[in-house]
């Protein structure tokens, strides 16, 4: 531990430890992030030269805050549970892939699978993200601040996908119950996915993800679209 760490420091009258992974392993840093006492030693982690490594700050379940300070890999936060982890640069595929709680954002742009199966928490993604970014959503709330690539929400079964850019091919195809709200245009939608009313219920649901989000926009500039539930098996009628 004394090796991977260059020393434990006020920051900001928080406890603040700082990595360096270029002298330490990436398994290393996440066997710290996982012990039992790791709230009590810091709350702040800064994670220095990431290097594109993968599997940085993976099955966090802690409410700390782990800052990294470069550009990441594959499954970057991966089923993160109630830390906050943000990374200054871009991040590789399936970033935040399986979150349960907790907070991810990336201040760069994120490649494919961002939030993939995600069951909750907040993700953000201030640039782009690439294609099947929310596949298979499960409940977690998305925000990208650019454009999204194909196949995005594809088999999204809840929770909100907030997109201030452009959407490529088949969004939201085979959706479930998942909303998607998108400022831009969209390239074309998926089998099952169309455009909805945005209600004021919505408008108050948007205004709020975009608050959380920190991202400046109008939610009266945004559609929704949503599930029009023709590809469920179960239909009402036949229930007893």
């Amino acid at each position: 531990m004394a090796a991977m760490t260059e020393a434990a420091v006020p920051l900001q009258q928080r406890q603040s430890v700082r990595v360096d992974l270029a002298r330490t392993s990436v398994r290393e840093l996440n066997a710290a992030l996982h012990a039992g006492d790791v709230a009590q030693r810091a709350d702040h982690w800064l994670v220095r030269h990431p290097q594109g490594k993968h599997s940085i700050a993976v099955g966090l379940d802690a409410e700390i805050e782990v800052e990294i300070d470069g550009h990441v890999g594959y499954y970057c936060a991966g089923m993160n549970q109630r830390a906050t982890v943000t990374v200054n640069g871009n991040a590789g595929t399936g970033l935040a892939e399986n979150m349960m709680s907790g907070t991810v954002r990336v201040k760069g742009s994120a490649s494919q699978s961002a939030g993939a199966t995600a069951h909750g928490g907040l993700l953000v993604i201030e640039g782009d993200a690439s294609a099947r970014c929310g596949i298979s959503m499960k409940g977690v709330d998305i925000v990208v601040g650019g454009s999204v690539g194909h196949m995005s929400a594809f088999m999204g079964q809840a929770g909100r996908l907030v997109v201030c850019g452009d959407a490529g091919e088949a969004l939201g195809d085979s959706l479930y119950e998942a909303r998607i709200y998108l400022q831009g245009s969209v390239k074309s939608l998926g089998a099952d996915c169309i455009e909805k009313p945005l209600r004021d219920e919505h408008l108050a649901e948007l205004t709020d993800l975009l608050a959380r989000a920190g991202i400046s926009a109008d939610p009266r500039a945004f559609r929704r679209y949503g599930s029009a539930r023709q590809l469920y098996s179960f239909h009402v009628d036949n229930a007893y």
